[in-house]
């Protein structure tokens, strides 16, 4: 998801009375409660007749970004990887964070189905168009749209798993929870719980303040494959799906396999909270964690959890980033010969520019900064065919024997 912001209010009481006010005021219903964790049942819809369809709106709807449409529509529209060979009777569903696409799982969607899923995503409301579109979406369209193709995934193939980025994980939390028959998660960055204190007020700043940044003509708002700009809304129903998704994890513990991803360093979560619901939640014996950074203070489950330095000089590195853990270095738009850079990372301005103007670069998280050093956003993962190769054990249910403690990179 894009990065939070946060808040400029110094006194939390009074913004805590501020927004009581506002709602009994105002009635803003959706701002004051979250939604429950049932959702109404939805009928199945052929992925072919769903993406055809969304594949519609796309042309009516998306600012392209480039004269030449196509590679825009593929990316955008909800994609299929089938394995070669026979029919496949396993399957995972893939979900997208906030602002993102079903592009990124570019290179995931591919490694899965080379392992022999069929692997589908789903392109969320509001999204794959114009960051405009994001304005009247509601966390409860989501979710219909991650239940209608989850339960179509699992009249089609006979074992099914869930995947999701941020906020994507949130909603595939959710389907998982409600439905015995889903085989097991893939997490990446997953948006239990954002690092900062004020998303509870999104909701109801959303009526009121449609962009926390305001458009200004000079910042771009999307490019190909995402948006970089997001409104209120966005960010409301993003918490919206965090808020569900804890809901879930305080009831009860998750009993089958997960594989999970986080970034220590993730500008946009709360890490450590993450850490403790894989610990403590999370209790198949053949889930893994990876944890890119150094081996935290509370870590306690040694088997479970592998842990590799997110430090990497050779590949200039400085810390890996909320984004890159689902990129190969390899990939043709942000891989390591990356064509898209993300300058806009939280560096001065005159180290922005020469970000822009193609200055060599280390790379980061949101925010970080070292003297002597112009830091872009880390858009790839050094890691990334070993992290798929423990994802495999995962979805075998084979342990992978390895110790917490891992080697340095390897491609």
């Amino acid at each position: 998801m894009p990065e939070p912001v946060i808040f400029p209010v110094k006194r939390r009481a009074f913004v805590v009375l501020f927004w009581l006010f506002l709602c009994a005021a105002v009635g803003v219903l959706n701002g004051c409660t979250t939604a429950d964790n049932k959702a109404s049942e939805v009928e199945t819809v052929e992925f072919s007749v769903y993406r055809e369809n969304t594949l519609t709106l796309l042309r009516e709807r998306r600012a392209f970004q480039q004269t030449e449409t196509d590679f825009e529509l593929m990316s955008n529209a909800p994609h299929e990887w089938r394995p070669a060979g026979s029919a496949p009777d396993r399957g995972i569903l893939l979900v997208h964070g906030l602002g993102d696409s079903p592009w990124s799982f570019s290179d995931i969607g591919q490694a899965l189905a080379a392992q022999g899923f069929l692997v589908r995503t789903v392109l969320l409301p509001g999204h794959g168009t114009r960051p405009d579109d994001l304005q009247e979406v509601t966390f409860e369209q989501w979710r219909q749209v991650v239940h209608q193709q989850a339960a179509t995934m699992q009249r089609d193939v006979g074992e099914v798993y869930l995947g999701g980025f941020s906020t994507g994980a949130n909603l595939a939390l959710d389907y998982a929870y409600a439905s015995a028959d889903i085989a097991g998660l893939i997490l990446f960055s997953p948006g239990f719980r954002s690092n900062s204190p004020w998303d509870w007020l999104t909701p109801v700043v959303a009526k009121f303040r449609p962009w926390l940044l305001e458009p200004d003509g000079q910042r771009p708002m999307q490019n190909s494959v995402r948006y970089l700009t997001t409104p209120t809304n966005g960010f409301a129903q993003f918490y919206r799906s965090s808020k569900v998704a804890r809901s879930w994890l305080d009831d009860r513990p998750y009993d089958k396999p997960v594989f999970m991803v986080v970034a220590q360093h993730d500008s946009v979560l709360n890490t450590d909270y993450l850490l403790d619901v894989f610990q403590t939640r999370f209790t198949h014996p053949d889930s893994r964690l990876i944890w890119y950074g150094t081996p935290p203070a509370n870590l306690q489950d040694t088997k479970r959890i592998m842990v590799r330095e997110d430090r990497i000089p050779e590949h200039h590195i400085s810390q890996f980033s909320h984004m890159g853990i689902l990129f190969s270095p390899d990939n043709s738009v942000y891989g390591e010969q990356v064509q898209q850079r993300f300058c806009w990372n939280g560096q001065t301005a005159l180290d922005m520019q020469a970000c822009l103007q193609g200055a060599p670069v280390w790379y980061s998280d949101w925010g970080y900064q070292e003297a002597g050093k112009i830091h872009a956003r880390l858009t790839f993962n050094p890691y990334f065919e070993w992290q798929m190769s423990v994802l495999k054990t995962v979805l075998s249910s084979q342990d992978s024997g390895s110790s917490y403690l891992s080697p340095a990179p390897h491609r």
